[in-house]
């Protein structure tokens, strides 16, 4: 709890210049009634001028400005908590509501991404090959089928942190068939993605639909969040087809989105773009106009009991996992982070589903010494609201982490305030450069957890939530900024 202290009005020491270069002041501790007292407090306003700063100390200027918060209009009826905390005393310097369980948003994903990085390793790639059964024979005739052998890429075409396009990657694999001398395939391209069997599941748990304009729609049914007040948009077709396609919007974000079918009764079967079967149709494609044919068909083959002997023909490797986390954090990827979520839980569990990523998350979490009390993890991304932690939990998790050989990878995988990522527009003036951090955005909540680089050449931890706030998100950020900003003194 932040120690409000009363000090001397600036008022008298600006009498005289000389006396204020040498002046003290005298502060004394609040009243012990301060707790049931402070929404009747006439409390100073925010500390900007250069006498105040003078007579001041760096931590009592966070002090009041945490306590002129309590009654700021934004924030007043808003549940936040904050934290600064020294990573070499272990000691806090000065906190609000640091136990209170919030809403992290997206700095859920300072969990996920470390849990990657500690079980995985930074040199962690996702290999997708190509592979080819039976003969070739004189005429360069492959009397055989092509494998192609997923495993569970996320960035797999999208070009994200260092991501081969699909045209890049179907390159790669006609140069390696050219290698073999196949000219002509007489059997199929088979796509085989184990890691993807049991894909249809429900939805993260009270899920954000949009946030910043980044769609997270995995695959699975929305019955368990009740869209039954969703629009149905037929797109073409009658009310008989059995290929209609479907558009509805969301309530929560009031866009058009593409729904594979309908069930009926209010559930919406959404699907995305199936990664692997669109590298291999493609590929197909590709191979069919360069001259060379593909007698069968491109057909997917999730589990072999009898599998065909097989000869590699090339591997396609992705960015490392220190990029892929990089990335992640930059942009707060929510796609890229449940891939990571449900690749640890298939490392681990053999099961790569969301349920076995929560389960290895928390059980890696606990067994780093993290406060279990008041978290609740249900995603990797941060976008479902019933996600909950604590600032000191946050804080001292990541105090924990700079001990780890990693660390300097996953703090250069943070947005950099004034410089980068989501936080390019935050801390422009004081703070530039400083701030090392991951930033949260959901309707109604605003969280910022990272590092700072003080003035004085200190490392301190921070963990800063804003839960159900008034006003716009720009106006919490500006608030944010002038809480956070007299710690770079410390």
């Amino acid at each position: 709890m932040v120690n409000f202290r009363k000090y001397i009005s600036g008022v008298a020491v600006l009498a005289s210049g000389f006396f204020l270069a040498q002046s003290t002041v005298s502060t004394v501790l609040y009243s012990p009634a301060y707790d049931n007292q402070k929404s009747s407090l006439n409390l100073p306003s925010p500390i900007t001028s250069m006498v105040e700063k003078t007579i001041l100390s760096p931590k009592e200027l966070v002090d009041i400005n945490v306590n002129t918060m309590m009654t700021d209009p934004v924030l007043k009826n808003a549940t936040w908590g904050f934290v600064v905390y020294d990573p070499k005393t272990k000691k806090v310097i000065s906190s609000y509501n640091e136990n209170t369980p919030l809403v992290p948003a997206s700095t859920t994903k300072l969990l996920t991404t470390e849990t990657a990085m500690n079980m995985l390793g930074e040199s962690y790639r996702w290999n997708t090959q190509l592979e080819y059964s039976g003969t070739v024979d004189e005429n360069g005739v492959l009397n055989g089928n092509l494998y192609i052998v997923g495993s569970g890429d996320p960035s797999l075409g999208t070009n994200k942190g260092g991501a081969w396009a699909y045209r890049d990657i179907i390159t790669d694999f006609k140069e390696g068939l050219s290698r073999e001398g196949i000219k002509k395939v007489n059997g199929d391209i088979i796509i085989q993605t184990a890691l993807f069997k049991g894909n249809i599941s429900k939805l993260p748990e009270n899920v954000v639909w949009l946030e910043n304009n980044n769609y997270y729609l995995p695959v699975g049914t929305t019955k368990e969040i009740n869209p039954a007040n969703e629009k149905l948009i037929v797109k073409k077709g009658n009310n008989f087809s059995t290929d209609k396609k479907f558009f509805y919007v969301s309530p929560y974000n009031n866009q058009m989105v593409y729904a594979d079918k309908y069930e009926g009764d209010g559930i919406l079967t959404t699907k995305l773009p199936d990664a692997p079967a669109f590298l291999a149709n493609s590929f197909k494609t590709t191979l069919v106009k360069s001259g060379i044919s593909v007698t069968g068909k491109v057909t997917p083959k999730m589990t072999d009991a009898n599998p065909e002997a097989r000869k590699l023909i090339s591997v396609y490797k992705s960015p490392t996992l220190a990029d892929i986390i990089y990335y992640t954090n930059q942009h707060s990827d929510n796609g890229l982070a449940e891939a990571l979520l449900k690749t640890v839980g298939f490392q681990s569990l053999g099961d790569q589903t969301t349920e076995s990523g929560r389960k290895v998350v928390t059980e890696h979490l606990k067994n780093e010494g993290f406060d279990m009390l008041g978290l609740n993890y249900i995603d990797g991304s941060g976008l479902s609201r019933s996600n909950n932690v604590t600032p000191i939990a946050q804080a001292k998790f990541l105090t924990s982490l700079m001990d780890e050989k990693y660390y300097k990878t996953y703090l250069n995988s943070l947005p950099i305030g004034g410089q980068s990522g989501t936080l390019k527009r935050m801390f422009n003036g004081l703070g530039n450069g400083q701030v090392f951090a991951k930033t949260g955005t959901l309707n109604k909540v605003k969280t910022l957890a990272g590092y700072m680089k003080t003035n004085t050449g200190k490392t301190l931890v921070f963990s800063l939530m804003v839960n159900n706030y008034a006003g716009s998100v720009d106006m919490v950020k500006k608030r944010m900024e002038k809480i956070l900003e007299p710690a770079l003194d410390l």
